[in-house]
């Protein structure tokens, strides 16, 4: 008997993307099971890869190729993706991303090419914003993407202040005279991130070390962010911006999820907003098995990663395809497979990933029974 089987899994950083990942283990499955109907719709979390996802489950996404100014200021040729509904996704990791700078810079790097990126699809007219903002190597508050949209942050002597987050330190006020307005839909901030944008649980505390800060770096990082937050409260409002501050995913991005906020975006989680963009909500219901799929599968995919919110949709339906698994599947995966253990070892397993997966595919397919 035909079965409907969906393939949604989020991407295998730095080995596969999600559509990668989706069409090996597909290829594995046919391989047991020729005569099912594979439906693969890629998922992805707001992080790098975001965009390729939509690109792949929306029929008539067009992509815009765009050169904009990158992390430090180079250069970077990127794109961004416009849906047939009038709607842009614009995925940070590809224009002001933690994989574009060698080395790392905690307090130069910013988001001015995210705020470029973002103005090109404005310019072309969409009508609503799909912001994917994981993957950044700033914790410039989003201060550099506003500063792309038009508004102007000043020093005290009049001038423009220095991008990045070491600008900040020296910043007296913001002037949004000339803020471009959201669009007429408005915009969504994707990420899996619900840090606030200070303390102990921020921006600076909890990522800055990934984008290059040491111990001593990563408090003048927090008070920087805090005083591009005091002059938020002047040009957007005390009540928006101290609620902006403390809002879940303020801090998603080094930040930049604060600064789209008191711009008037809206955050939800990175793995539903893209689900629900590529109707996996509904595909998932009409599915007789659904496969999701991870890199790592462990103690933190609870928090908003794609595996555990696609098990939400199909609880007593779903597989799992992971490159490794850390945590235990039961009671929430119908079955599971892990490249590391099909591979002998996780080298193997990263060498050939599609390999892997492709294994992987016809392992849960032989397991299945209708």
């Amino acid at each position: 008997m035909t079965q409907h089987i969906v393939i949604a899994p989020d991407s295998f950083k730095g080995t596969a993307t999600a559509a990668q990942v989706a069409e090996a283990i597909a290829d594995g499955w046919r391989t047991v099971r020729p005569d099912d109907l594979l439906q693969s719709l890629p998922m992805a979390d707001g992080g790098e890869g975001t965009l390729d996802a939509f690109a792949a489950a929306v029929p008539g996404a067009r992509r815009h190729p765009i050169t904009v100014t990158g992390p430090i200021g180079d250069p970077v040729d990127a794109e961004w993706l416009e849906l047939p509904d009038g709607s842009a996704v614009v995925e940070l990791a590809q224009t002001s991303g933690l994989t574009l700078l060698d080395p790392l810079q905690p307090f130069a790097a910013h988001t001015v090419g995210f705020g470029e990126a973002i103005a090109a699809a404005l310019d072309h007219g969409a009508r609503r914003l799909l912001l994917a903002i994981g993957g950044s190597s700033s914790t410039d508050g989003g201060a550099g993407l506003l500063s792309a949209l038009g508004a102007r942050l000043i020093d005290a002597d009049g001038a423009s202040t220095a991008h990045g987050n070491a600008g900040l330190a020296t910043l007296d006020r913001i002037d949004t005279t000339g803020l471009r307005a959201l669009p007429a839909d408005g915009a969504v901030i994707l990420s899996d991130v619900t840090n606030p944008l200070l303390g102990d649980r921020g921006a600076a505390a909890v990522f800055g070390p990934q984008k290059g800060a040491d111990a001593t770096d990563v408090p003048v990082l927090d008070a920087n962010l805090a005083r591009f937050a005091r002059r938020a409260q002047d040009a957007f409002g005390q009540d928006l911006a101290d609620a902006a501050a403390v809002e879940p995913g303020a801090g998603a991005a080094g930040g930049a999820g604060f600064g789209l906020l008191v711009w008037g975006a809206t955050a939800t989680s990175g793995a539903g907003g893209v689900g629900e963009a590529i109707a996996l909500t509904e595909a998932a219901a009409a599915a007789s098995i659904v496969i999701t799929g991870e890199g790592r599968f462990d103690d933190q995919t609870a928090d908003g990663k794609v595996a555990s919110w696609v098990a939400g949709l199909a609880a007593d339906r779903t597989m799992l395809v992971a490159g490794a698994i850390q945590a235990p599947t039961e009671g929430i995966f119908l079955a599971a497979a892990s490249l590391t253990e099909l591979a002998g070892g996780a080298e193997a397993a990263m060498a050939e990933p599609l390999v892997h997966l492709r294994a992987a595919g016809a392992a849960l397919a032989t397991q299945y029974r209708p």
